[in-house]
């Protein structure tokens, strides 16, 4: 019995540890609103280490660094736009989640709205063929089938 609770007890200090050293990084804000920028621009910036995870919930030391400067720019005063723009030029603008518009991203802007209206235009193509293709008028021999047809169910 002892030894179960020697064991639990070194289990729990374990997990205990464990948790403290993770850490949890208490930043000190005056101004609400100035921590609510802290918090949208740290979940608007993509860890460049871990696969597609917002700085605000990465535990890598990279994302930790860049939290740290986030906060340090927004005590210096800068504001959002001058913050972003000091991050990408640091870590490159696979950082952001919503890239840019540039010369070099309009594909990737309009890609998904070419496809779209390249869908509306096959659509309403094949509407219209189907429209023609119904509306034509049936030759004199399709008629006569269609009237024996017609007759031969009326006559059963």
């Amino acid at each position: 019995m002892a030894l179960i609770r020697l064991m639990l007890t070194v289990a729990l200090l374990a997990l205990t540890s464990s948790a403290l050293a993770a850490g949890i990084e208490i930043r000190e804000f005056d101004d609400p609103v100035m921590e609510q920028r802290y918090r949208d621009l740290t979940a608007s910036m993509r860890c460049p280490l871990c696969e597609n995870q917002a700085i605000d919930d990465s535990d890598a030391p990279i994302s930790g660094d860049m939290r740290e400067r986030v906060y340090q720019l927004l005590k210096d005063g800068q504001s959002d736009i001058e913050i972003v723009n000091h991050m990408v030029q640091r870590f490159g603008e696979y950082i952001l989640y919503n890239p840019r518009l540039e010369n070099r991203t309009y594909l990737l802007w309009g890609l998904p709205i070419g496809l779209v209206l390249l869908g509306v235009i096959v659509v309403v193509m094949m509407v219209r063929a189907r429209r023609n293709a119904s509306a034509k008028a049936l030759s004199a021999e399709e008629r006569a089938r269609l009237d024996a047809l017609i007759n031969r169910e009326r006559s059963s």
